[in-house]
């Protein structure tokens, strides 16, 4: 027997589903996939850390009871959510922020910031004491290595009543960082009722306490130590094993210089050597390559190209101070990996 429906407006009646002994061929399924993500306002929403980073370049990193000369001082932007909504922006993806701003400078240069990179805020709840993390980071010229200062005063994830219900149908990806744990079980379960993807970027072994949105996370990003440390393996091979489950799409460990590590669900490991650039400073390099593999995959790239972008973007990234002054936008991304063609990922041994 065979049944034919069409859209109820489709005056000619053409039949767009097709019914044959049981079997259904979805002749527009990719259609109306494309349909509604292109109708989704945003492409990435990003839950997550937040930062003012005040930059102190010295020509060395200071020894104790010593003093030092800083040859420059300048203000940006930064943070694991901030710096990689601003990276997936540059790179063509519509970016948001979703996260509790206050009354106050830092958070004011937040929003400045963020417009000026086309990161939309509209979505911030605001209150009054609420501000971004507060940074001082000590950049050592000498080998583009950089030292931490932060404070979390006042800096503290949104309660989830405050999160719309409905916000996962207006985008395509949600990115979730380490400092937004105790709400990573609450948005893995919203985004995924409707069907909305999440990458995580974990700094901390304690995602170990919230095993099942762990397991439920479709794209997973960690340090090569932070994935050691919390599955007790030593190689890559045997550490992306662990880390695989039924909702995994793909699970990435990185290791600085010596690039990373990517598994596409039970498929082969693959390492992807990191690209060779003149360092002047790593801050932000892990957010960069976080928002640009985000940004690839919005743009519908698969898991390899995604990961061949993201290594690139944080290579750019390096060749300049700060967390994103660096930051590459698609074109010289596209110009760099094609004049690196040689840097492609193999099959790890």
């Amino acid at each position: 027997m065979i049944f034919t429906c069409g859209y109820p407006t489709d005056k000619r009646n053409n039949p767009q589903f097709i019914f044959i002994d049981g079997s259904i061929f979805l002749e527009f399924t990719n259609i109306i996939i494309a349909a509604m993500n292109s109708a989704r306002k945003w492409d990435v929403i990003g839950f997550g850390a937040i930062a003012v980073d005040d930059l102190l370049s010295v020509p060395s990193f200071p020894q104790p009871n010593t003093k030092i000369e800083v040859i420059k001082r300048e203000r940006q932007g930064g943070g694991l959510a901030g710096t990689a909504l601003v990276a997936a922006s540059r790179l063509g993806a519509r970016s948001a922020y979703f996260g509790l701003l206050g009354n106050n400078d830092l958070s004011d240069f937040t929003i400045r910031e963020f417009t000026r990179e086309c990161v939309d805020t509209s979505l911030c709840p605001r209150n009054e004491k609420a501000m971004p993390i507060y940074s001082s980071i000590i950049v050592d010229t000498s080998t583009g290595e950089r030292t931490i200062l932060y404070s979390l005063q006042n800096f503290t994830p949104p309660d989830p009543e405050l999160i719309p219900k409905t916000l996962p149908a207006d985008c395509k990806l949600v990115f979730v960082d380490t400092y937004f744990l105790s709400l990573i079980g609450y948005l893995v379960k919203l985004f995924h009722e409707w069907d909305t993807p999440v990458i995580a970027d974990i700094e901390s072994p304690r995602i170990m306490d919230f095993p099942e949105a762990m397991d439920a996370i479709d794209y997973l990003i960690l340090s090569k130590d932070l994935a050691t440390q919390i599955t007790a393996a030593s190689s890559p091979d045997e550490i992306l094993h662990k880390l695989n489950t039924p909702q995994r799409k793909c699970s990435v460990i990185t290791e600085g210089k010596r690039g990373c590590w990517f598994q596409e669900k039970s498929s082969a490991v693959y390492h992807m050597p990191a690209f060779n650039v003149d360092t002047v400073d790593t801050t932000g390099c892990g957010d960069v390559f976080h928002g640009a593999y985000a940004a690839a995959l919005v743009r519908g790239e698969g898991n390899t190209t995604a990961v061949i972008q993201a290594s690139a973007a944080a290579a750019i990234k390096a060749t300049k101070p700060g967390g994103r002054a660096g930051i590459p936008d698609l074109k010289t991304l596209l110009e760099f990996i094609g004049a690196n063609s040689e840097i492609v990922p193999q099959m790890a041994k």
